[in-house]
């Protein structure tokens, strides 16, 4: 077998192993997943993820492992605005504790079998009409400067989105209470509760993300203009995605209380949209920028943005209690 192999079926087995032990003991049926937990969980797939990490350095070479490294980072950052709308959709249909885990597991596994779909069609497309990717520069650029301007009022409300009204007119919902169901039978016929609802619509949100996210790290982990992909930047595109995606769960219940405390993350990522972009379409000038500047940006605009965040909290509001659930 070759490296490359290899390090695919390690991949493999990280994930299902990681998935299994998830499944069975961090994600179990009917359980509130405290802040606590939450921490926890977010630890075990950071390091399993690490772990992943250090292995394909060690085994693919150093310029692989840092490819892989700034990916995941960048999908990492990314996700978090997918959890603030996992959580106004969460408080939306009013989804109970019990019920919330196992929706969010459900929705997530969706979601990564639309990752693999999109990138495969992504990088297909992009290897076939190298031009896609300035299209994707000019559209990146255009999704930061909007994220940057976004007012806090434009938060995205769930009834009045396509997803919710195309169930509704296609699928028999109830309102009856769930109580961890997504399917019930009533007078014979077939109805399907919010909870299913929930998680149609967790992975159409994550499918409108990915638009986002897969022509950003696509970029990130390609070498030059006009080159084919290599097996080691498929290997990068595909586990750092699938990483970052498996990690959202547990993300969800250690961010729900933090809402409002980073105000100023978007800015953060809007502005490292923005460099992604400029970066595709430079290409064209025969201009690379090295993983190692693309890196230093992600982390400088992104830890800048939530020191800033909590510096003007400290200034600007009272001082929170600590209540000691961490």
């Amino acid at each position: 077998m070759t490296d490359n192999e290899i390090t695919y079926l390690i991949f493999g087995i990280v994930l299902a192993l990681s998935m299994i032990l998830d499944l069975a003991f961090l994600t179990k049926a009917n359980t509130t997943i405290t802040l606590r937990k939450a921490f926890y969980q977010s630890i075990f797939w950071v390091a399993i993820s690490l772990a992943f990490c250090g292995f394909v350095w060690y085994e693919l070479g150093g310029i692989v492992g840092m490819k892989f490294l700034t990916a995941y980072l960048m999908e990492k950052s990314l996700s978090i605005d997918n959890i603030f709308v996992f959580i106004l959709i969460f408080t939306f249909f009013k989804v109970k504790e019990a019920d919330a885990a196992r929706a969010l597991f459900v929705g997530i596994i969706l979601a990564i079998i639309f990752r693999v779909v999109f990138i495969y069609l992504g990088i297909e497309l992009i290897e076939r009409f190298h031009w896609l990717l300035y299209v994707f520069g000019f559209f990146l650029l255009y999704t930061g400067a909007k994220l940057f301007f976004k007012k806090d009022e434009e938060e995205f409300d769930p009834s009045k989105s396509l997803i919710y009204r195309w169930a509704g007119k296609i699928f028999r919902i109830t309102n009856v209470e769930p109580n961890g169901r997504y399917v019930i039978k009533s007078k014979g016929k077939i109805f399907f509760t919010t909870l299913s609802l929930v998680v149609v619509m967790l992975a159409a949100i994550d499918i409108v993300f990915a638009l986002d996210s897969i022509p950003t790290v696509v970029s990130l982990v390609r070498e030059k203009a006009n080159v084919p992909f290599s097996a080691d930047d498929k290997l990068v595109i595909y586990s750092s995605n699938i990483f970052a995606v498996l990690g959202l769960r547990s993300l969800f219940f250690l961010l729900r209380g933090a809402v409002n405390k980073f105000d100023f993350l978007q800015q953060g990522i809007a502005i490292v949209l923005v460099f992604i972009g400029v970066k595709m379409l430079i290409e064209f000038f025969d201009i690379h920028i090295s993983i190692y500047i693309s890196l230093a940006v992600i982390l400088v605009c992104l830890l800048g943005s939530i020191l800033y965040s909590m510096q003007v909290k400290r200034k600007g509001t009272p001082k929170e209690v600590d209540d000691g659930t961490l």
